[in-house]
């Protein structure tokens, strides 16, 4: 279920005849809301990092100057990515996303290429994989998870998203409560964005895609993970305070109404940040 549709469609602020990039097709509900505010003039180029997301390029949004430059492209007046895990990829067990579903150690979001989180668990300690578990999951038992896991892999009782989940829960019992979160949830975002090297590729997307937009274009931004929205923000705001001709559109990140949390509680950590060039 797509997350913040309306209000990513009001930020972009969409043109009929204009030229927009959608760098995170994933299963295509921000696309389709473009779409339809798209007359026959409009362009929408879609890509996805998975190659399993149909109907739309297979590439990286980080390569988005490229992608438009195949296209027949050197600038666009809109381009938004969503940095979240669509609902496929965490429906398809296979993946590895899920600590809901039992699954093979994966979590590549493009399964042609990289190793996977068994093959680079293999090569981690224990000191490297607490240091993960902080950085990118911001999870305070990080060093007694990190233990617990490197035991089981010595153990060989380390083979499947179950396992791993079971061995959080062996240093953080589940509390009860409908807004508790798993207490796997920060490891599996950590472990995910380490093996995807997420930041890296968010590092690269803001470093070339203000700089691709039409003047009147503009850059959006939906961030679930505080490290993701902090880049983002901190990005936005040097181009507006150093950059002629940029400015923000969202001085603060917009979030979720509480119906839509209701409807999808996913979306609860969402934040929508926009850019523009004038």
């Amino acid at each position: 279920m797509p997350v913040l549709v309306e209000e990513l469609v009001a930020c972009l602020n969409i043109r009929p005849d204009g030229i927009y990039v959608d760098g995170t097709f994933g299963s295509g509900g921000h696309a389709k809301a473009v779409l339809e505010r798209l007359g026959p003039k409009g362009t929408l180029i879609a890509c996805d990092r998975d190659p399993q997301a149909a109907g739309c390029h297979h590439a990286d949004f980080a390569e988005v100057g490229a992608l438009l430059k195949r296209e027949g492209y050197a600038r666009a007046d809109g381009i938004y990515v969503d940095l979240g895990l669509s609902s496929m990829q965490l429906a398809e067990a296979g993946r590895g996303f899920s600590f809901m579903k039992e699954g093979p150690l994966d979590m590549r979001m493009d399964t042609t290429k990289g190793e996977t989180l068994k093959q680079k668990l293999s090569r981690t300690n224990e000191w490297e994989l607490a240091n993960i578990l902080q950085t990118y999951g911001e999870e305070r038992s990080a060093k007694k998870i990190a233990r617990v896991i490197m035991e089981k892999k010595k153990k060989g009782k380390l083979e499947t998203t179950r396992d791993l989940a079971e061995a959080v829960l062996e240093v953080s019992p589940q509390k009860s409560g409908p807004w508790r979160i798993h207490p796997a949830t920060r490891t599996f975002q950590a472990l995910r964005i380490w093996v995807n090297e997420e930041l890296e590729n968010l590092q690269q997307f803001l470093s070339q895609a203000p700089h691709l937009l039409n003047a009147g274009g503009r850059l959006c931004v939906i961030a679930y993970h505080s490290l993701e929205d902090r880049m983002v923000k901190r990005a936005f705001r040097r181009l507006a305070k150093e950059e002629e001709g940029f400015a923000l559109i969202t001085k603060k990140p917009i979030r979720p109404s509480p119906a839509e949390i209701q409807r999808n509680p996913r979306a609860r950590s969402a934040r929508l940040r926009c850019l523009t060039k004038n």
